[in-house]
């Protein structure tokens, strides 16, 4: 037995025992998906992440949770099971725990803001939370509210969130239950919403959703969604120097939430744009609105690895890396991508062992190449990611090149900031 294979079985078998957790979205809506995109609980690898989390359910406005595809998530009438499915992975020789995620974009905030900032409410969707997450198995709700005090939300909702989370907090304690949240990342979304000390001390994690942090429906310029760094074009608009994992990351750290606590959101999917001049296609030239959907997801604006790779297996796309922002794009035609690949993914969870974050945390595990169409292994992103996380080798992170040439200290983006990487 080869020493690869000897570190790849250890990764596996003593990774979580490491103190770092790796925390992974499934999209129950990808079992519809077509073709080589269809997704089915049986396609998981349990042994990739730590936790798992079912994404969604929904919240009623009279205290109840409601399970939005009956059909889909249960197993009355026929239907398909994957709570249950998903529960099972528990068995497994790496007993993942399985959680729950409550929310996500379309649900907004108006149900959230009715029982939030009633007390009576808020003490019958603890127990009605309590008695669900018992009856299918779950480990624990992962709180994804996008976003208190925002989306049709109220200002209250604040320190309505608080109290919603202290509520639960007390009542899952009592049931061994894990009560986690997925938070926006920058200091202008995140300021309105949360009570950051006051939260970070109820919850068990705090997931940072550093993505879709430049969409097409946010900018007039193309840019990477997830980037570790500013970028010089964005040097004279303080908003968009928010706009990237680092200053995401510290501005959470100082106010207030323990690295302990912090879980750094990744992507498996990039953000699409569609370009308004096909000659210029370095980030911070013209868009033209978003991209094309991909076959799978089905969505303008974004296209999965899964995706994407499958095309750039075609050779019409040319691939570069950005060093600026140390993340890969690529584009071809009109069409342009900002994506993460193995590279990417490795400084951004560098960086967070560096920084003694709790660990990561990606959306979401159907969108990477999970049938290996572009390798020659299955899930190539989650197993590099997961390899990259649990190596004990030392990293030094800050002090290289990365560092301090990334503060945007009077430098403008270059041809030396762009490499075209081979695809």
């Amino acid at each position: 037995m080869n020493l690869s294979v000897i570190i790849c079985i250890m990764t596996t078998l003593l990774g979580p025992a490491l103190g770092k957790v790796m925390m992974c979205y499934f999209a129950s809506w990808a079992t519809y998906r077509v073709g080589n995109g269809h997704f089915e609980v049986s396609d998981i690898e349990p042994d990739l992440c730590t936790h798992y989390i079912y994404a969604f359910v929904g919240i009623k406005g009279e205290g109840n949770i409601d399970i939005l595809d009956p059909w889909n998530d249960i197993s009355d009438g026929g239907g398909k099971n994957n709570f249950g499915k998903l529960v099972a992975l528990k068995k497994t020789k790496t007993a993942p725990k399985v959680l729950v995620g409550m929310g996500g974009w379309n649900a907004g905030s108006t149900n959230f803001t009715i029982v939030v900032n009633n007390a009576t409410l808020r003490a019958t969707f603890v127990k009605n939370a309590v008695d669900f997450l018992i009856k299918y198995k779950f480990d624990g709700l992962e709180m994804d509210w996008e976003y208190p005090a925002q989306r049709g939300g109220a200002k209250a909702d604040k320190e309505g969130f608080v109290a919603f989370l202290k509520e639960l907090k007390e009542a899952f304690v009592k049931e061994g239950l894990l009560l986690t949240a997925a938070v926006g990342a920058t200091k202008d979304l995140a300021t309105p919403s949360y009570d950051i000390p006051a939260i970070a001390e109820i919850l068990d994690y705090i997931s940072v959703m550093t993505y879709d942090l430049t969409t097409a429906s946010s900018s007039d310029v193309i840019g990477h969604h997830a980037p570790m760094f500013a970028a010089s074009y964005q040097a004279n608009n303080a908003t968009l120097l928010q706009n990237n994992i680092v200053a995401s990351i510290d501005f959470w750290l100082k106010s207030g939430a323990p690295a302990s606590k912090l879980v750094l959101g990744l992507p498996l999917y990039g953000r699409t744009f569609t370009l308004a001049d096909t000659s210029k296609t370095t980030p911070g030239s013209p868009s033209a609105g978003p991209g094309l959907a991909g076959p799978y997801t089905g969505g303008a604006g974004s296209l999965g690895y899964n995706e994407l790779c499958e095309k750039q297996l075609s050779g019409n796309w040319t691939t570069v890396w950005y060093e600026e922002q140390e993340v890969p794009y690529a584009y071809s035609g009109d069409q342009w991508i900002g994506f993460d690949n193995e590279r990417s993914l490795a400084i951004k969870i560098k960086y967070a062992k560096k920084l003694g974050l709790a660990g990561i945390m990606f959306w979401s595990i159907e969108t990477d190449d999970f049938k290996g169409i572009c390798g020659s292994s299955s899930y190539p992103l989650l197993k590099a990611s997961r390899t990259e996380l649990y190596s004990r080798r030392n990293h030094s992170f800050f002090g290289t090149p990365i560092e301090e040439g990334r503060k945007l200290n009077g430098r403008h983006p270059t041809r030396r900031h762009l490499r075209v990487v081979p695809t």
